[in-house]
């Protein structure tokens, strides 16, 4: 058992080590003298990366499939436009209210929901976020419905967002791997490969399970308001079903299981969308069939090929 828990860690530090390399890379990327449209299309990018690893947390560790991810983001993003909108408030009360706010909503809704398996799960989480989006968007005294709600920005150089998101995303994933790391991440691998096996050894299933959901709205919501402060605008179209299907396409197609792959797929995946735009508006029909592909016959995504491919190019340098 020790044996299998030093290959997981050996795994996950190599995880971590490979995601540092890629964010210290894309360090160098503003020096190619980008246009500001480019820049915010990066920085819009690792906003999708904080969600997708929100997401892999629940899904790829902990083998929970929500549909509210997209949700929880413009949740997180309301709670500090309303908190300024209504009462004054700085993003300094804002933000940390909107990390509160998100995971004292997501432990509730995971306490109701968690219980449930499979498709029932899946539905109800889209059902919640369904319902949040609609209420944010008929709420016009409240939220001024659909034309969203302005935020203050935290810094006026874009330059700065990327950095400091960028920066998000390293230390982000640098907290998921010492969660993964703990004895509390060995719960949740062993949650995610046989629930039931893993309550027969005492492990309380359902609280892991809460765990896991609460963490990752908690850090969905604040990426939400994160993006909102760039944006300057939170608004219920960011928590449409597209949105969250972009993050699960994100995953599956970057690397499910991992801290690199959400990460290198919401780029690549972003990246993909915005230039899908301009030649015909397909990328969710692209996106739709990639996941199909990628979930019948390359389960570990782009970065397990690339692992995969690496290991043999080792074993054949070493003969």
């Amino acid at each position: 058992m020790s044996h299998i828990s030093n290959l997981w860690s050996h795994k996950l530090a190599r995880d971590l080590k490979c995601l540092l390399i890629l964010c210290a890379l894309m360090c160098f990327v503003p020096l190619l003298d980008l246009t500001p449209y480019t820049l915010g299309i990066l920085i819009i990018g690792f906003y999708f990366a904080l969600i997708a690893l929100a997401w892999n947390l629940l899904a790829g560790f902990t083998g929970q499939f929500s549909m509210a991810p997209a949700a929880f983001a413009m949740i997180g993003g309301y709670i500090t436009a309303l908190l300024h909108f209504h009462l004054g408030l700085s993003l300094w009360w804002g933000i940390p209210a909107a990390v509160v706010g998100s995971a004292v909503l997501g432990f509730f809704l995971g306490a109701t929901v968690l219980h449930l398996k499979g498709p029932y799960l899946s539905l109800t989480t889209l059902a919640f976020a369904e319902i949040a989006r609609v209420f944010i968007g008929n709420s016009h005294e409240f939220t001024r419905g659909d034309q969203g709600l302005n935020l203050p920005t935290l810094m006026d150089d874009r330059l700065a967002y990327y950095y400091f998101f960028l920066m998000l995303v390293a230390i982000v994933g640098g907290l998921i791997f010492l969660l993964m790391r703990s004895k509390y991440g060995g719960y949740l691998l062993a949650i995610r490969d046989d629930a039931e096996a893993a309550e027969s050894r005492g492990i309380p299933v359902v609280h892991f399970k809460l765990l896991a959901f609460t963490i990752s709205s908690a850090i969905c919501g604040f990426a939400g308001c994160m993006y909102g402060t760039f944006s300057q605008l939170v608004s219920p179209e960011m928590g449409l079903i597209q949105q969250t299907g972009l993050v699960i396409s994100m995953v599956v197609i970057g690397g499910i299981g991992s801290l690199t792959g959400p990460v290198f797929g919401a780029l690549l995946i972003y990246l993909s969308s915005e230039w899908l735009r301009e030649i015909g508006n397909i990328q969710m029909i692209v996106f739709a069939l990639l996941v199909i592909i990628f979930a019948r016959f390359f389960r570990t995504g782009l970065w397990g090929i690339f692992l995969s491919w690496y290991a043999r190019l080792k074993i054949s340098k070493k003969n």
